[in-house]
């Protein structure tokens, strides 16, 4: 009777789990979608030069949006995890630092982009329209994504759910009611719309978190290290990931950019299943792994198993799909799908790594995850670019999978070094007890 009670209490956990991971990953799906169907509209009516404007200086903010906050926003999910009553100061703390860097990244690209993109003749409003997109696509995005991790560090993944759609929705319904509706045609016309519906969205989350409670407004000094850890390797990350882009753009015709640029985001979509899977796995490690990352070695390899098998159901899904992209983002986009079927097998290799990482951040090894990530990222930056420029886009396209396969090699062999460490330690400590009187 014990064992058949043990066996039920193993399925429930398992069958909670399992519904808790399709409602967070079916969530990232929606979401996933809303933004495909997004990218498509704006495709198709901005067109192939307005679009690669756009892309372009989305991927700068890309890179700006992870220096915002210098990852207070993963202290927040950590410290919450393990200790509910954290959350009063490390919202203040997340605001501190959303609001000082964010107002100095704006500043720094209202002064530079103009130099660089023309969304409109009118030099003040050229101004106008970049200073729009710079708000929008780094502190207004900063502030909605912190909100839902702040429901995924308290575990309230069903509102977390909710946040995450709710903004993709957001964004299709902007993007209709400007383009198809109102006829928008131009970047700058578009960066007024995007403003004000993510202006609206941040309203509204700011609402949702009121019942929390205020914030209290100070420092958490010693965070403020293993912020700028978490943060700076996914600054160099994103840094990387938008190298091909502003390469190409000098070497390549708009249409490569373009079609390269909707591949991208079709392999980032994919990548979402898997995020589903380490969003909702972060908090149990985080608590977990509060004794030592050698107490979750097993969960690590259970979780490596599953993020797997989900990445290459994801790649074979994207193959099949591929031809049907045309319908959906133009004609006009020629290359679009060779380019998401010579790339969607990268989404593997992204899970592998991942895995790794992710588990060092749950554990606080910020110093262990920031090197890996860091050098990396430096690396394939100088690569992918190098890459693209000497035999673009071909060379872009393998620069990928060559750093992606480094990195699963990196992390790993890093994660396995660590979990031996932190069983040195432990078995150091109990032998220290034994021999006390």
């Amino acid at each position: 009777m014990f064992r058949g009670k043990h066996i039920t209490g193993d399925f429930r956990s398992l069958l909670a789990t399992l519904t808790t991971y399709v409602a967070s990953s079916g969530s990232l799906l929606v979401s996933s979608a809303a933004q495909l169907v997004t990218f498509a509209i704006l495709a198709r009516w901005l067109g192939v030069e307005e679009f690669s404007l756009f892309v372009a200086i989305t991927a700068i903010c890309s890179v700006a949006l992870h220096l915002c906050g210098l990852g207070a926003m993963e202290t927040l999910v950590r410290r919450v995890a393990r200790d509910p009553s954290a959350y009063p100061v490390m919202l203040g703390h997340n605001l501190i630092l959303t609001g000082i860097s964010g107002m100095i990244l704006v500043a720094a690209g209202a002064v530079v982009l103009p130099f660089l993109f023309k969304l409109s003749g009118s030099p003040i409003l050229n101004v106008v329209f970049i200073m729009a997109m710079l708000v929008t696509n780094i502190v207004l995005v900063r502030l909605i994504v912190l909100t839902e991790q702040i429901f995924i560090g308290r575990s309230e993944f069903g509102t977390a759910n909710m946040v995450v759609v709710g903004f993709a929705v957001a964004r299709t319904i902007a993007a209709v009611l400007a383009c198809v509706i109102f006829g928008v045609s131009t970047t700058g016309q578009w960066a007024i719309w995007q403003f004000v519906c993510h202006v609206l969205v941040a309203l509204v989350c700011c609402r949702v978190l009121m019942r929390l409670g205020r914030p209290e407004f100070r420092i958490v000094r010693e965070e403020i290290m293993n912020g700028i850890y978490f943060s700076v390797p996914f600054i160099l990350r994103a840094a990387r990931q938008n190298v091909d882009l502003l390469v190409l753009s000098l070497v390549s015709t708009a249409e490569i950019v373009s079609s390269y640029s909707v591949a991208r985001r079709m392999l980032e979509s994919s990548y979402l299943s898997v995020e589903a899977l380490n969003r909702l796995i972060y908090p149990g490690s985080a608590r977990a792994s509060a004794g030592g990352l050698h107490h979750m070695a097993k969960r690590v390899k259970k979780v490596l198993a599953a993020a797997t098998l989900i990445s290459v159901a994801a790649a074979i899904a994207v193959f099949i799909i591929a031809p049907l992209l045309p319908y959906l983002f133009g004609h006009d986009y020629v290359s679009l799908v060779s380019f998401v079927r010579q790339m969607c097998w990268i989404v593997i290799l992204l899970a592998i790594w991942s895995v790794a990482v992710e588990a060092l951040g749950a554990s606080g090894n910020h110093a262990y995850r920031g090197t890996v990530m860091a050098l990396g990222s430096l690396f394939g930056a100088v690569l992918t670019a190098w890459a693209s420029w000497y035999a673009p886009p071909t060379g872009t396209i393998v620069s990928l999978y060559v750093i992606e396969f480094a990195m699963v090699v990196a992390s790993w062999l890093v994660l396995v070094h660590v979990i031996r460490k932190s069983k040195g330690s432990a078995a150091e400590a109990s032998l220290l007890r034994e021999a006390q009187p």
